[in-house]
């Protein structure tokens, strides 16, 4: 959340340092959880800590992402920003252990817990994050500064959690209220790491972006003239939000010479309806779709002992983007 929050608040200069108020909550956080004896603002004081080390790591993916491919890494360094997101849902996962076996330790043995100093370091915590949210929430135009504001608002509600549990405190002084606090910010945590964990093991697996459905994009492609079938078809996420795309794509006896329309129209569609930047399609003669296709189908079934010929095929492969001007035929 903060590689999104930071960034813009340095670059609104309302801050010396983008790291200025995550210390500063977190500081205040464990300083009041130290002197109150309570798990509550430590659990949350941890969660503001792993998003300091999130925005470290964003900030190191997005130095490494503009580094250019190479002959080893073909595809650039786009994806340290994917193991980055693990690693910070890794330790989030870690945090939340933590937090859950403190909880046990406190529902077991209870400590005197001081409601006073959780209303401090509380309100330092609201009143900072309601200073960032308000400020992301005026760029009405950035779907992730709304995003960003609605997380941040959610913490403002986690404190206000820890003001109410402190209220319980002073007035009943029932102290199991900061352990039961303490479990449910942690089960807050858990769902983000999860969420995080999914995410870049799709990517991580090169699974199909869930924002793309695969049969409206087939019967798209189909759509364009003079294209009979899609088939060894592979759609996967190079980062977050950047989609890529290989496929065979089967004409109904056009000559590979003038297969240049039937290219840019393809591409254009899935450019600027699928978001797909970067797609490889390979041309095939019409005559081949049903040694072809009762192979492979839809999807290619990829096996190590495979060498995947096609026999008496003649080929076009093209990578599908507008700047590139080399077209390479193939004829077998």
């Amino acid at each position: 959340m903060l590689d999104t929050i930071i960034p813009m608040v340095w670059q609104s200069k309302r801050c010396a340092s983008p790291f200025f108020f995550p210390f500063s909550i977190v500081t205040a956080e464990v300083g009041g959880g130290l002197l109150a004896h309570s798990l509550a603002l430590l659990s949350d004081a941890g969660h503001a800590l792993t998003d300091i080390f999130a925005l470290g790591l964003a900030w190191f993916a997005t130095a490494q992402a503009e580094r250019p491919a190479n002959a080893r890494k073909t595809f650039g360094y786009h994806r340290v920003g994917i193991l980055a997101a693990l690693i910070n849902a890794i330790t989030l996962i870690l945090v939340t252990i933590w937090i859950f076996y403190e909880a046990v330790q406190r529902f077991q043995h209870p400590e005197p817990v001081q409601p006073l100093f959780m209303f401090a370091s509380a309100a330092v915590g609201i009143a900072i994050n309601l200073f960032i949210g308000f400020g992301l929430n005026k760029e009405q135009e950035n779907l992730n500064a709304k995003a960003a504001a609605l997380h941040v608002f959610g913490d403002v509600g986690a404190s206000v959690g820890v003001i109410l549990a402190g209220l319980v405190i002073l007035l009943t002084g029932w102290t199991p209220m900061d352990p039961i606090l303490s479990v449910g910010i942690a089960v807050l945590i858990a769902i983000g790491a999860w969420r995080i964990v999914r995410e870049t093991t799709d990517i991580l697996l090169e699974s199909t972006p869930k924002e793309i459905n695969l049969s409206a994009l087939v019967d798209d492609m189909k759509q364009v003239p003079e294209v009979g079938n899609v088939h060894d078809l592979h759609v996967w996420s190079i980062t977050s939000g950047m989609y890529a795309l290989s496929a065979h794509v089967q004409t109904t006896n056009v000559p590979l010479s003038e297969c240049a329309p039937i290219l840019l129209h393809v591409e254009a569609i899935l450019r600027d309806k699928y978001r797909i930047g970067h797609s490889t399609l390979q041309f095939e003669c019409y005559e081949h779709q049903g040694t072809c296709s009762e192979i492979d189908g839809l999807y290619c079934q990829m096996e190590e002992d495979s060498d995947h010929e096609h026999a008496e095929e003649r080929l076009l492969s093209v990578p599908a983007t507008p700047q590139n001007a080399e077209r390479t035929i193939q004829d077998e």
